[in-house]
């Protein structure tokens, strides 16, 4: 764990001083499961598990903020399982998928979820005309309902491939008034209406918060992240946390700690609730 500066320390230290009514919102894939060249082998560090457990035990409420659909974080990261624990602790866990256009608490066991953006289907039936002329025809695209991801990380030369799509995808979701969000080796379509800093900024005035703590590793916590700065901005302790990778190194400067990818993340969770 590394403080990126003096500040950083004095936010960290802010936050354990109101731990029990901190809200805790944490990206899935990059942050509590290692990034892997097939997205739907994603699993949770195995260490993660425990770690969230411990946490909500001293923390007002524990969030996965993820783009990927609910349904698919609940099954990759068992988190149905891992809420019904924590319920028996009394504390509770929420999944908001989709970027926060999806929610699921253990306590009511359902997805709430919106209809579909006008404009995906037609450009899901427009996309594959559009890798074929970058040469990316062999791109994973990964259907998500709500939006649709272009993977390059299991092709050949996944940097210039990524970096041949990220125009004429814009193009193509600009013409059916979508917004895009690269990732690591993924350009995400979706609706622009909602993002993780809304879904942060709504959780914490929900919980009625006196802290917030959020961890991501991928340009699409950016929002999340700003969310935290800002709400510090208007009094309320926050901290940034940053599970760093080579492949967004930018993200370092807006964090207050950075950690060493999953595993870090799962040793500063720790920290912050140590074992009785």
């Amino acid at each position: 764990m590394e403080f990126t500066s003096d500040d950083a320390r004095a936010h960290y230290d802010a936050v354990r001083d109101v731990l029990d009514g901190v809200v805790v919102g944490l990206d899935f894939d990059g942050t509590l499961s290692p990034v892997v060249d097939d997205p739907e082998a994603a699993r949770l560090h195995p260490a993660a598990p425990g770690a969230l457990l411990e946490l909500a035990e001293v923390v007002r409420a524990v969030a996965v903020i993820t783009g990927r659909p609910a349904r698919q974080a609940i099954a990759m990261g068992d988190l149905d399982a891992l809420g019904n624990a924590m319920l028996d602790r009394g504390a509770e866990l929420f999944v908001f998928g989709q970027y926060g256009n999806e929610r699921w608490s253990a306590t009511e066991q359902r997805i709430r979820s919106p209809r579909p953006p006008a404009g995906l289907a037609t450009f899901e039936r427009e996309l594959p005309a559009v890798l074929r002329r970058a040469g990316a025809a062999e791109a994973y695209v990964e259907e998500k309902g709500l939006a649709v991801a272009v993977h390059t990380r299991r092709m050949d030369d996944p940097t210039g491939a990524f970096e041949r799509l990220v125009k004429p995808i814009s193009a193509l979701a600009e013409r059916h008034h979508l917004t895009i969000e690269p990732g690591r080796n993924v350009i995400e379509i979706r609706s622009g209406d909602m993002h993780k800093g809304h879904s942060l900024r709504a959780f914490v005035a929900e919980q009625e918060a006196t802290g917030v703590i959020f961890g991501g590793d991928d340009l699409g916590d950016v929002e999340a992240f700003e969310a935290v700065r800002s709400l510090r901005g208007e009094g309320l302790p926050g901290l940034v946390v940053c599970s760093a990778s080579t492949e967004q190194p930018d993200l370092v400067r807006l964090a207050d700690v950075v950690v060493d990818g999953p595993a870090g993340v799962v040793e500063l969770l720790s920290g912050l609730a140590p074992r009785r």
